[in-house]
């Protein structure tokens, strides 16, 4: 009888990470590269497609793509070129091999979506499993991060990525649409804004969106004992030292405020009885929960509606994936057989296999 693996991959804007259930955790940039022309390929060893941090430091050579940034996926309207969507698929089946999967094996698979994603960008991650996995549950990546953690009663959770911010009201039940929010102030935007202060405060320095997010990483928060952030930017093609401190630490704060204002709307929004309850339940993940300080900021802009208490996940690399295979492992059998047609639906235009 052939083997069944679990799979559960939280599909990120900027990192795509996956837990299965044969053992295998790993994380790739979600980048995705194509030799310009022959040259390219003959210094990348030959190959066709370069994933991950390798693309980016490559990316002089390559047809780069970020397919997660912007598309259909991540934005309600947005339309996928067909480039954008074969890197949507290639990303995919290059993260399913990472699994491993032995030859012969039956691979089901969750995996976390934006909040408020779009029956377009549910689609399109059906479609782009289609080659690969037999059987797909699309669920919210919020829902997955408080599954994994058991945080099933009365929860907020906030699931900050690079291209969106999710919120997500967790009360026992699978989630329905009013349980969700999403707003666009996350990784990405925090860069876009970084880099226009720098460029008004220091119009000498020379700098990319990839130098501004190293910076972010680097040094980002939103506690007002931060560490000063000192950077080298080069003047005219010489290295120069600049102090981005404050700039780094408004660019940060920018996500507090529309954070703060969703979270607050889906407290409004509930059962009075339990709204202090949740309110003193915030479940803080995703890459954007590492800005040092963050969860005191939140706790502190709550104040004013009555107060609130935020618990910052341990492992925010994995909580989404971790959730994902765990819903994966509870998914009673039947469930997986009435969703292995959603895969072929998908193939053939229609929505399907989502949660």
């Amino acid at each position: 009888m052939a083997e069944t693996i679990y799979l559960g991959i939280d599909l990120g804007t900027s990192r795509t990470s996956i837990t299965t259930s044969n053992g295998v955790r790993e994380t790739v940039w979600s980048y995705v590269g194509y030799p310009k022309d022959h040259v390219a390929k003959k210094k990348l060893g030959g190959r066709d497609i370069i994933y991950g941090k390798e693309a980016v430091e490559n990316r002089m050579s390559l047809n780069l793509f970020r397919p997660l940034a912007g598309g259909s996926i991540k934005a309600r309207g947005n339309q996928d070129t067909a480039e954008t969507k074969k890197a949507v698929r290639d990303l995919m089946e290059y993260v399913v091999s990472l699994a491993k999967v032995p030859a012969g094996s039956t691979i089901y698979a969750v995996v976390g979506a934006p909040a408020e994603a779009s029956v377009e960008g549910k689609a399109s991650i059906l479609e782009a499993a289609a080659g690969c996995i037999d059987s797909v549950i699309v669920c919210s990546e919020p829902f997955a991060v408080a599954y994994g953690l058991d945080f099933l009663d009365d929860t907020l959770v906030i699931d900050i990525g690079a291209g969106t911010t999710d919120l997500c009201r967790v009360h026992g039940t699978m989630p329905e649409p009013d349980d969700q929010r999403t707003h666009e102030v996350a990784g990405d935007k925090i860069d876009q804004i970084l880099a226009q202060f720098i460029k008004e405060t220091y119009p000498e320095a020379q700098f990319s969106i990839n130098m501004v997010r190293s910076f972010k990483e680097k040094f980002s928060s939103v506690s007002t004992k931060m560490d000063e952030a000192t950077v080298t930017m080069p003047v005219a093609g010489k290295p120069k030292e600049f102090d981005i401190t404050e700039l780094v630490y408004k660019s940060c704060y920018s996500m507090v405020p529309p954070t703060v204002e969703a979270l607050q709307d889906l407290i409004a929004t509930y059962d009075p009885e339990f709204q202090e309850k949740m309110r003193n339940n915030v479940l803080l993940g995703g890459g954007g929960s590492q800005i040092k300080g963050l969860g005191l900021a939140i706790e502190h802009a709550l104040d004013e509606y009555g107060g609130g208490k935020v618990t910052t996940v341990e492992e925010p690399q994995y909580a989404g994936s971790n959730g994902a295979l765990k819903i994966a492992l509870d998914m009673p059998e039947d469930y997986w057989r009435e969703f292995q047609s959603s895969v072929a639906q998908a193939s053939a235009g229609g929505d399907g296999g989502e949660e």
